[in-house]
């Protein structure tokens, strides 16, 4: 079984996938919970706006993705792993453990976050409350009214499609990607172009890990409304299982309607695979 020996302990190198997973997502998720920390605790505006944070975000991408693509190749993403396992091949069994190395890491750059931008979060909001959980985890409508739970949920199917089937069309060898060392710069630009086009409904979590780490650090920490919205509505898992589904559709979307029309060619590594442990 790859990734492990014979005896069943995990090898050096399934490890190190899985640290690069964790590290990958831990980038990710501080410059991008960061730069919504510094735009939200700065109310006048004068520290950014949705643009910065879309940038910010697309920035945390791109620099996960170099962290974690020579060893896993930097899912960073739970929903990115089940479409890689449902129409890539990549393993069914490393599904669980690569999704929870995601999920750690994303808590681990939450802590991080939370501690650093403690006083500043305090000054603006005191009692924890709505108006800066956002600042680690979706809401619909990003906290305002009038954005329904129905709306928040299709929203976030369509942007994890919409993520998922270009990831596959950059990272299949058949299709003409860029190049492997330019890969995680164009991946970074399509999370800038969903933040601008797709931020407004349901804030584009667009990743189950990246939203529920923070939101379970944020309950550990202070806010008691953190797996609800800002109408009391359960909320947690919508940005949980909405992604995946998304996902889904995206990756099978990409398969039947692209892959299958293009030329056999062989498979070369990219940014969505590992390279060879052994």
């Amino acid at each position: 079984m790859e990734g492990e020996h014979p005896g069943g302990r995990v090898t050096r190198a399934y490890l190190g996938e899985l640290s690069a997973e964790f590290f990958g997502t831990m980038i990710l998720i501080l410059f991008g919970v960061g730069v919504v920390a510094q735009v939200v605790t700065a109310p006048d505006g004068s520290l950014g706006d949705h643009d910065s944070i879309s940038w910010g975000w697309g920035i945390g991408v791109t620099l996960g993705v170099y962290v974690a693509a020579r060893l896993s190749g930097a899912h960073i993403n739970p929903a990115v792993t089940i479409a890689l396992a449902a129409f890539k091949g990549f393993p069914w069994r490393k599904v669980g453990p690569y999704s929870l190395a995601q999920f750690l890491g994303a808590f681990v750059a939450a802590a991080i976050i939370r501690g650093v931008y403690a006083d500043r979060i305090a000054l603006v909001d005191p009692d924890h409350t709505i108006k800066s959980q956002g600042i680690f985890s979706t809401l619909p409508g990003n906290g305002i009214e009038g954005v329904s739970v129905t709306t928040a949920f299709f929203d976030q199917i369509v942007g994890t499609a919409i993520l998922v089937f270009v990831v596959f069309a950059l990272t299949t060898a058949s299709n003409n990607p860029p190049l492997a060392n330019i890969g995680p710069v164009v991946v970074g630009l399509l999370v800038v172009g969903i933040g601008m086009a797709w931020g407004a409904n349901a804030g584009y979590a667009i990743n189950p890990a990246r939203d529920f780490g923070p939101r379970l650090l944020t309950l550990l920490t202070g806010y008691e409304t953190a797996m609800y919205d800002q109408n009391g509505t359960l909320y947690f898992w919508l940005p949980i299982v909405a992604p995946i589904i998304g996902g889904l559709i995206g990756g099978a979307l990409f398969k039947f309607l692209i892959e299958s029309f293009l030329p056999a060619e062989p498979e070369t590594t990219t940014v969505s695979e590992p390279i060879e442990n052994g």
